[in-house]
């Protein structure tokens, strides 16, 4: 029988209809061809095909943009904005507009180009979160951007371009509708309740258990209840904190080790999918702004959604903004706490 699902966040309603559910096994991931060495500027020694470096891991030490690195973070060659001039507002009519200000960064996640995030150490990972972390600061530090959205496109149905294991970081003038929503509802959670949304959430999936994947002493990686594909998984901190950026080295290792299993997971139970990995972070606040948030560090929290790609949206979802899922929440997480006691 189908069901309809509320999600608790942004109140979007998610059809989950059983019936046309396909089991694991029978999903098919179209994957990216390797891409030559001449032709993958992400290598050791191909420094040079890249803009110049701005920020990388150098356990030996060695000059910029050369051999000897573990990560690397460059700026896109294509960006979809530019970090170089002043930020124009302006009306055009009734429209309103403005110059593409920003950023656009690459996370280039190590230097072997088949060894993808979930085949990495610990350690590897952990670089990973911790390269997010530092260009964070160092961007919010520009009083022209308001957000900065951390994202890994994996595989071709996630929309890469490039098998090259890599993240990317794109910090915006203006705070993005999706995130606005999330931050609407918990402030008016929180203002109703006097209790966080995501905290309640976290006591919830822990105390019914039947879609929790994973856990470890600071996160918690779930199916949430109304996933809206097949298989989708929420990573969440146990403690309060609504900006990533202010994480401890130690919270980092934590959240390697479950977006590690995760992955793993994915890897052993639907044949390595490609997948959309999103940090939902807080925007910049600064006391400049006059509408800064300021109840968010109590009502907000941060966290990473990993959305393999194993159907696709067409005339319904785009018509009405609902999803129509065939697997639902309590085996998809079944599925993969199997894997993961296997992976």
């Amino acid at each position: 029988m189908p069901e309809l699902r509320k999600d608790p966040v942004v109140g979007r309603w998610v059809v989950f209809s059983p019936e046309r559910q396909i089991r694991p096994e029978r999903y098919k991931c179209e994957e990216l061809l390797p891409t030559r060495p001449e032709e993958d500027p992400f290598l050791e020694g191909h420094e040079k095909y890249t803009p110049a470096e701005l920020y990388a891991v150098r356990p030996n030490g060695g000059g910029a943009n050369g051999p000897g690195w573990q990560l690397r973070v460059v700026s896109n060659r294509f960006p979809a904005l530019r970090v170089e001039g002043e930020l124009e507002k302006e009306a055009v009519g009734f429209y309103d507009r403005m110059n593409g200000i920003g950023a656009h960064e690459v996370i280039v996640e190590t230097p072997h180009p088949q060894l993808v995030l979930e085949k990495q150490n610990l350690a590897g990972v952990t670089r990973v979160w911790e390269a997010c972390r530092a260009r964070i600061l160092d961007l919010a530090k520009d009083v022209r951007l308001q957000y900065a959205m951390v994202f890994k496109n994996h595989g071709a149905m996630a929309g890469a371009t490039m098998p090259h294991p890599h993240t990317q970081l794109i910090a915006l003038p203006v705070t993005p509708i999706v995130l606005k929503e999330k931050l609407v509802a918990a402030r008016r959670y929180y203002i109703e309740k006097d209790r966080s949304l995501f905290a309640d959430i976290l006591q919830a999936e822990r105390k019914m258990g039947d879609r929790v994947i994973f856990e470890n002493d600071g996160f918690t990686a779930f199916c949430p209840f109304a996933s809206r594909f097949p298989f989708e998984t929420c990573i969440l901190p146990r403690k309060q904190s609504a900006d990533f950026q202010n994480s401890k080295d130690e919270v980092l290792v934590l959240l390697a080790e479950a977006v590690q299993r995760v992955l793993r997971a994915y890897a052993v139970a639907l044949n390595q999918p490609s997948y959309n990995m999103i940090l939902h972070n807080a925007p910049f606040r600064r006391s400049r702004q006059p509408d800064a948030w300021t109840s968010i560090d109590a009502d907000f929290r941060w966290h990473v959604e990993i959305l393999p790609r194993l159907t696709g949206i067409a005339g319904f979802e785009f018509g009405t903004g609902f999803y129509i899922n065939p697997t639902l929440p309590e085996e998809a997480a079944g599925v993969l706490r199997e894997a993961v006691s296997r992976g």
